[in-house]
């Protein structure tokens, strides 16, 4: 898989159909998507614009990550738009638990979506994820968008941390960044870490519709 890297709000609330689309006119958009249908496994009905993981009530440091969604000319906030993200827990495991459906096992019990609001923003409440276990991959947090007009899922660029030791020096190159570059600052406020992650729809996606 490629690294891509009790709270509620009226705002961004909509019905959404969960019925997993498996294939649409020409190329699919993104390229391949390993684990992408488990995007509609356990899908809401409804879908917030902010959302808490269990991962909020585990031990460590807990994370407040928001961001606007831009349409693909970089300016225009995107409404409407489905989040879906996954991550490890404080001991660096897609950890399950009771009650959680088997076809997510693959992504651990700390999962959620949000649905952007009409300013295009969304806030997710969660932990700090940590790398796997005896690894030197960086603590990320998996990211999968599902945007209207567009018949399938794809993934960006993971959430990963700027103050992370394990993420590798140097700048990235912009042209490499998928939906726009994942790795963001954090800042501590109350104890509690806070860091903003913007995304810019279709920038650099394989087979991204061209726009007008």
């Amino acid at each position: 898989m490629p690294l891509l890297l009790l709270f509620t709000n009226c705002n961004g609330q909509a019905k959404q159909d969960n019925q997993t689309i498996n294939s649409q006119d020409g190329p699919r958009v993104g390229g391949n998507c390993e684990t992408c249908e488990l995007i509609y496994v356990g899908m809401p009905k409804t879908i917030n614009a902010i959302d808490t993981t269990s991962g909020w009530q585990l031990p460590g440091p807990k994370l407040i990550v928001t961001g606007t969604v831009y349409k693909p000319d970089k300016k225009t906030p995107a409404p409407d738009v489905i989040l879906y993200y996954w991550q490890t827990d404080d001991k660096g495991i897609y950890a399950i638990k009771a009650g959680l459906d088997p076809k997510a096992e693959r992504h651990g019990y700390i999962r959620g979506w949000v649905k952007t609001d009409q300013q295009g923003k969304y806030t997710i409440y969660t932990n700090r994820p940590a790398s796997y276990p005896n690894s030197n991959a960086p603590a990320h947090i998996h990211m999968l968008v599902k945007e209207p007009g567009i018949k399938n899922e794809y993934y960006i660029d993971d959430i990963m941390f700027a103050d992370d030791p394990l993420l590798p020096k140097g700048t990235r190159d912009p042209s490499d960044t998928k939906g726009g570059n994942g790795v963001v600052k954090v800042t501590t406020k109350n104890g509690v870490q806070n860091a903003t992650r913007d995304i810019i729809l279709g920038l650099n996606i394989e087979n991204y519709p061209k726009q007008k």
